[in-house]
């Protein structure tokens, strides 16, 4: 608590004295996605759009929601708000967008459950954030992984989806965490940058686009402080969701 009081300090003295940078979302996602070199896909008529991922994705939707396009299949996140656009923006082409993130998961858990929640939906697009709580879990005990599983168990996922799937679109996103807010301080450091560059490298590998998440959240700060965009520096504020959801639309066209 006492890290983000000083955040929250420290922006608001900075903001008094005019020293803050005045800049704008739009702006802050032109600098993210540039230092990514961000790809972009164009999408097509009836394709069908998969959110997958841990608590961040899952974002409280209702699991018991088999369907599409609905706010609670979608969830209260990024995936709900990025849906909207897309749906209002690209009305004619009937565009089928699911969520299957579940809260907690780690790649391998993924794994378990990707046949039903994956392969047989078969998306057109399949969109992943994985990664936080592979070392989160470590951090605090609940878990013995380390980078490489992180590695080898991504990597063996996305062959798997691509053997079923050859012709799926893949975005990755990257696994990001605000320092200095709650859940996160130094111990994630720097053995959390390791899992950053092993998802730009699994994104390389494969030839999918790449969302520079922390780049995004790093630029955010210049407007706000971390404490803004995140409760706790790891789950996005409805701010920080949205944040998000544009960065999405932004690889989409």
């Amino acid at each position: 608590m006492e890290n983000q009081n000083n955040s929250r300090r420290s922006f608001l003295k900075k903001a008094a004295l005019g020293t803050l940078a005045t800049v704008s979302i739009p702006e802050i996602l032109s600098a993210a996605m540039t230092k990514g070199s961000v790809k972009r896909i164009t999408l097509l008529k009836g394709q069908t759009i998969l959110f997958q991922g841990d608590s961040i994705t899952d974002a409280g939707r209702n699991k018991e929601d088999m369907s599409y396009n609905t706010a609670r299949h979608l969830g209260s996140g990024y995936p709900v708000l990025a849906a909207a656009s897309l749906l209002k923006k690209y009305a004619s082409l009937d565009l089928k967008i699911y969520n299957k993130g579940i809260s907690g998961n780690k790649v391998f858990q993924l794994a378990e459950r990707w046949d039903k929640d994956c392969l047989e939906i078969k998306p057109d697009i399949l969109s992943i954030l994985i990664g936080v709580n592979d070392i989160w879990h470590k951090l605090n005990g609940r878990y013995d992984g380390t980078v490489e599983i992180y590695r080898n168990d991504y990597i063996g996922l996305l062959e798997r989806t691509k053997t079923v799937l050859p012709n799926v679109k893949l975005i990755i996103c990257e696994p990001f965490a605000v320092n200095g807010v709650k859940a996160v301080d130094e111990k994630w450091y720097p053995e959390f940058y390791d899992y950053q560059k092993a998802a730009r490298d699994i994104a390389a590998q494969f030839g999918a686009v790449f969302i520079p998440y922390q780049s995004v959240f790093d630029e955010a700060q210049k407007l706000a402080p971390g404490s803004y965009w995140t409760g706790d520096g790891v789950h996005p504020s409805l701010a920080g969701a949205q944040l998000m959801a544009e960065a999405w639309v932004n690889v989409v066209k």
